[in-house]
């Protein structure tokens, strides 16, 4: 009896967690945007509409190479879908990233995929592969770009990373995995071509993050632009408690981009690529959903 209520009571009190912690990240952007209000406002006023569109349209790129990542991997996993439905069960199934909690996107794709004839452990396989492969890219790109005596550390984590990317390696973990869950084990190992093939469109979706920020920086340099939201993405992704790393992304952002920003319109900047992101991510579900209907998905 007290066990089952003390199991009952577990969720609830990760739940109080990750909602007190969404909260005093909110908090604290908030505060930041408050006091840094005139410069704030004065970096937004520099934001142009072509600047904004360019922005837009490379998160776009950014997200298809995202999407094409995860559809090589269930491709490489056994079940290859169309380009309408891939996008379809992977761009809708990502706005579950914003409901607090880290499993609503997996549950999507899973149940989405089931309806084009994916197993569920293949789509969960995909989908859990997807977070070590773009924290091993962005750490990477991020020290390489941003510079070897301030960010150099970060390669500390890359044979980690690595170890954990090496095909037979991910083929025993996921078959470690099914087991202790009672499912069967899956059909087709990952090989190290599919692999390879997918680190090379999470670098590709790097570059064209990176060229997003670009857009609101001209300033900046390109390089300098994709190593600064590579890492920004990779601390925000790491902090998987709050919904997309709401909060925890942007403040990263305003510390990253000091060298070449004066804090307030660092902070127009960040919240502008949050918001421009956002209108990616929905720009995305809304033209695969139109798309796989077209095609009697």
């Amino acid at each position: 009896m007290s066990t089952d209520v003390g199991a009952g009571r577990r969720p609830v009190a990760r739940k109080v967690v990750r909602f007190g912690f969404l909260l005093i990240a909110l908090g604290f952007g908030g505060w930041a945007v408050a006091s840094q209000w005139d410069d704030v406002v004065a970096g937004l006023a520099r934001l142009t509409w072509p600047m904004v569109a360019g922005s837009l349209a490379a998160v776009v790129a950014a997200l298809l190479g995202a999407m094409l990542t995860w559809r090589t991997l269930l491709a490489d996993l056994g079940s290859p879908l169309p380009y309408r439905p891939a996008a379809k069960v992977f761009f809708v199934g990502q706005l579950g990233k914003y409901i607090p909690g880290a499993v609503w996107p997996v549950l999507a794709q899973m149940e989405m995929g089931r309806d084009l004839g994916v197993p569920r452990a293949r789509s969960a396989a995909a989908f859990f592969l997807m977070m070590p492969i773009q924290l091993a890219t962005g750490l990477l790109v991020s020290a390489v770009t941003l510079g070897w005596d301030r960010f150099g550390w970060l390669l500390l984590l890359a044979p980690v990373l690595l170890v954990l990317l090496e095909p037979k390696v991910v083929n025993g973990l996921i078959g470690f995995g099914l087991r202790k869950l009672k499912r069967e084990p899956l059909e087709r190992p990952l090989t190290r071509r599919g692999m390879l093939t997918a680190l090379g469109w999470a670098l590709a979706g790097w570059a064209c993050y990176g060229a997003h920020l670009y857009f609101l920086i001209p300033r900046a340099s390109l390089v300098f632009a994709v190593g600064a939201f590579a890492l920004t993405w990779c601390l925000g992704i790491l902090t998987f408690v709050v919904p997309a790393g709401a909060g925890v992304r942007e403040v990263a952002m305003v510390a990253v981009l000091s060298p070449v920003l004066d804090r307030g319109s660092a902070i127009a900047v960040a919240l502008c690529s949050r918001v421009i992101i956002v209108i990616g991510d929905l720009i995305c579900a809304g033209l695969a959903g139109l798309a796989a209907r077209r095609g009697d998905v």
